[in-house]
């Protein structure tokens, strides 16, 4: 593929790697545990046996995929890797483009459901004013956009490449949205796309202290159940994926990347709370069958060495959806490191994964946020 092509693309795997993962799901050498340890040591066995369990003999991984595949895909090469993405066009003319990104150990299956009511309102009973033309990336490195063989795909340069793509695909003023490592990635797309962000709508904002103890003074209420959470976050052992994948990610991939149930175990600690199991499988099945699990770990080390720092706040208009069971935002840090925050509403329902535990919610505030910014 030459720089500058936009290739239609059908996922498909490969019948022999949907095989050798069934297999190695049926010989396990499963480690002993603690008896009545619960979660104190990482997560419980049972749970991971019943998961693996379905995994190897009640998922479909070819429904999925036939449901992927009934939206427009395609692939493109961008700073010297294959990018994957979804573009769907809204029946509405005057649509705003909006680009969204999943996080991790998340993939574009995170957004599946919400691609009809965001770019067809009007079949949903509402406004067709609010409509979008939606582009879905994989990011590098993940899933059908990986692995990548380059160094340095750290956050920023993630935000870089979805600028050149928008601009590829002829949309000169656009939306970004995104959860989780989107999250990250959608302010950055604000700061290097300036002049054509309109805004940009996140489920977190990822502002910590710095350091400096004024910044505890004059907390709201709000800001002070925020932080917590925060605290209870950070020392609970909320950000030990990280800290190890930011340190040795090649030395954590032969394992990972060897042992779907290893694999497996590693994305259930981070989403203990989720409800789907069949959307956990989902995204580990995206991972490990595109054999992208070492790739998509290595962003946290080029984030947490890279030498080139964002200067000052972000200022393209900014929304945030808090959700009640999700990373709870707090606003005096977030006001510090994002100068222009338009749109800041908590709910009492839904979590990390509100794209399909609260949806509806969610559309409406998407909506709601760009409404003044077309």
């Amino acid at each position: 593929m030459t720089t500058d092509t936009i290739a239609p693309y059908t996922a498909q795997i490969p019948d022999v790697d949907l095989e050798d993962l069934r297999t190695r799901l049926g010989r396990v050498r499963w480690p002993d545990e603690v008896a009545d340890a619960g979660w104190d040591y990482g997560v419980p066995q049972a749970y991971v046996r019943e998961l693996a369990a379905r995994w190897r003999d009640g998922f479909e991984w070819r429904a999925l995929e036939r449901r992927l595949n009934t939206y427009p895909q395609f692939l493109s090469m961008i700073d010297g890797e294959q990018i994957h993405f979804l573009h769907v066009r809204s029946p509405e003319a005057d649509a705003l483009p909006l680009i969204i990104t999943h996080g991790w150990p998340m993939s574009v299956f995170e957004y599946l459901d919400l691609i009809a009511p965001l770019s067809d309102p009007r079949a949903h009973g509402a406004d067709p004013a609010d409509a979008f033309h939606l582009v879905i990336p994989s990011v590098p490195g993940i899933g059908f956009s990986g692995p990548t063989r380059s160094r340095g795909w750290d956050t920023a340069r993630i935000a870089r490449a979805w600028v050149v793509l928008m601009a590829r695909l002829g949309y000169q003023r656009y939306g970004a949205h995104g959860n989780d490592l989107g999250s990250q990635v959608s302010p950055e797309v604000g700061r290097h796309g300036t002049e054509h962000v309109v805004g940009v709508h996140v489920t977190q904002l990822f502002s910590f202290p710095s350091g400096d103890p004024a910044e505890f003074a004059d907390l709201t209420e709000e800001d002070q159940k925020a932080l917590g959470f925060l605290e209870q976050f950070t020392s609970g052992g909320g950000l030990a994926y990280n800290q190890y994948q930011s340190a040795q990610p090649q030395t954590l991939a032969y394992s990972l990347q060897d042992s779907p149930v290893g694999w497996l175990a590693w994305v259930l600690q981070l989403f203990r709370d989720a409800v789907d199991p069949d959307a956990i499988l989902t995204d580990a099945s995206v991972y490990w069958l595109t054999n992208t699990v070492g790739s998509s770990i290595r962003r946290y080390y080029e984030d947490a060495h890279t030498t080139e720092r964002a200067a000052g706040p972000t200022t393209t208009p900014t929304g945030v959806a808090i959700f009640a069971q999700d990373f709870q935002s707090v606003r005096k840090f977030a006001d510090r490191d994002h100068a222009n925050i338009v749109s800041w509403n908590r709910y009492e329902q839904g979590s990390h994964f509100a794209t399909r535990d609260a949806t509806d919610l969610l559309v409406s505030d998407v909506r709601g946020f760009f409404r003044n910014l077309r």
